[in-house]
């Protein structure tokens, strides 16, 4: 079996190795760099800048756990630095994994020849035509641009280019509150820089469950974070800095900036690849698929945030294993009920399976959990505060949904992930112990809670 998987980021090379672990003949393109947006301009680089505005903000509250000292800088040509040694260890383990597993691996651009080849385009091996029985398409995605007068001025700029500043902006204005513009309001805001974050829709991170957003809403704020929702940016201009015009609450506001980062989505990176060609169906530049992730042509497939789905890199790993063993004549299939949502402010942010308000919109009669960090030992022992909410249906007390805001909110997810998966009852997850002095405790607390006898709240 020969298996063509266009795009290296984590959806392209976890299906090239699991297409190798399987016995296949494969080749992986990638136009840019392996480890695609993810390892590269994305999920990686942001964590260890992320990771770096936390320890910020413990250093200016360590007077409050007793540690005095005058002052305190940070050298942020070091912090850049360390970052690029992040994301290239990691890209050099990723480019080790698949010449262990014999891929081959083409740097260039590929694009549809026929439904049974792929001809690159740039690149060394410009020209070179590429045969296969099966493709994985797993371009990913880019930022997504909105139409706005001066959005394409000097110092407007992406993600990508808010991961790479020369220096700290004094002023930033954050185009979107979702996932990306919260976390980087928090980068920014720990380094110094006057953030806003513009939102049009009436919440910031509008996806999340409200109690959740509202406590972080709260933190942001307590960081001098401006937030305007229900706020739409009008138009972008140059004066001494750039100057942004955003209606809010029925006025015209000019904000100066001197960097504007657009984080309002991103789209399918499908465009260079000349899919339609050979007959590929898709919608607004996603491609469709089925549950095993092939598209209308039988050798085809696409996982990622190329398909339309969950924009999020662990889906796109899971949808590559996915497609590879259906490939292989393996039947395999994603439970969606089981994807955690990760955000890494301060505090940060996991979710899984419905919210509370998903649940009553769908007719469900549900009991909810609640327990809050600080009654938490080791959170307070780690000066954090939080959430723990827990979704359950009322009569079989089947657990639907986790919420948790908190310190390492996104490592104990997994243990809502896997209760979900497992179809696991308020009950089951009561009586799963749980060591102390941990934050995951809160988790059972608040399961126990479902029934209104949590030992460590008050009645």
């Amino acid at each position: 079996m020969r298996i063509v998987v266009l795009g290296g980021g984590p959806g392209g090379y976890v299906a090239a190795i699991r297409a190798a672990q399987l016995g296949a003949e494969v080749t992986i393109i990638e136009k840019n760099k392996i480890g695609g947006t993810c390892l590269n301009i994305g999920c990686v680089p942001t964590k260890v800048l992320l990771h770096t505005a936390e320890m910020i903000e413990n250093l200016n509250c360590a007077e409050d756990i007793g540690i005095k000292f005058d002052k305190f800088t940070f050298d942020w040509d070091r912090v850049m630095n360390r970052k690029i040694e992040v994301v290239n260890q990691l890209v050099d383990g990723v480019k080790g994994l698949l010449i262990s597993n014999n891929i081959e691996i083409i740097i260039g651009l590929g694009e549809f020849n026929t439904d049974k080849s792929i001809i690159i385009t740039n690149g060394e091996e410009c020209g070179k035509i590429i045969e296969f029985d099966a493709c994985i398409i797993a371009v990913g995605s880019e930022s997504s641009i909105i139409p706005i007068k001066g959005i394409n001025l000097e110092g407007v700029v992406t993600s990508e280019e808010a991961l790479s500043f020369k220096e700290i902006p004094g002023k930033m204005l954050i185009i979107g509150g979702g996932v990306i513009g919260s976390e980087f309001a928090e980068i920014y805001s720990a380094f110094g820089s006057k953030v806003t974050i513009v939102e049009m829709a009436d919440s910031i991170l509008p996806m999340i469950d409200k109690e959740i957003v509202s406590i972080t809403r709260e933190k942001l704020l307590s960081k001098n974070i401006q937030i305007m929702e229900s706020a739409r940016v009008l138009e972008i201009y140059k004066k001494d800095s750039l100057i942004v015009k955003v209606e809010f609450e029925d006025e015209i506001i000019e904000v100066d900036a001197d960097k504007v980062l657009v984080a309002a989505g991103r789209k399918a990176n499908t465009d260079s690849i000349k899919f339609e060609k050979i007959g590929i169906k898709s919608n607004r530049g996603m491609i469709n698929v089925d549950t095993n992730m092939r598209t209308n042509l039988k050798n085809i497939y696409a996982v990622g945030d190329c398909n339309g789905g969950i924009m999020l890199a662990h889906v796109a790993s899971a949808e590559g294993i996915v497609a590879v063993e259906n490939i292989m004549n393996i039947k395999s299939e994603i439970d969606f009920k089981t994807i955690p949502s990760t955000i890494y402010t301060k505090p940060e942010i996991a979710s899984v399976g419905m919210d509370e308000a998903e649940a009553i919109k769908k007719g469900l009669k549900v009991n909810v959990g609640r327990f809050p960090l600080m009654a938490n030992g080791k959170s307070l022992i780690m000066g954090e505060e939080g959430l723990v909410k827990i979704v359950a249906e009322r009569e079989t007390e089947e657990i639907l949904g986790v919420q948790i805001i908190g310190p390492r909110a996104t490592d104990i997810i997994a243990e809502g992930a896997l209760a979900i998966r497992l179809e696991a009852t308020v009950n089951e997850l009561i009586t799963t112990i749980h060591a102390h002095p941990t934050v995951s405790e809160s988790v059972m607390e608040a399961a126990t809670n479902v029934f209104g006898h949590a030992i460590h709240l008050p009645r």
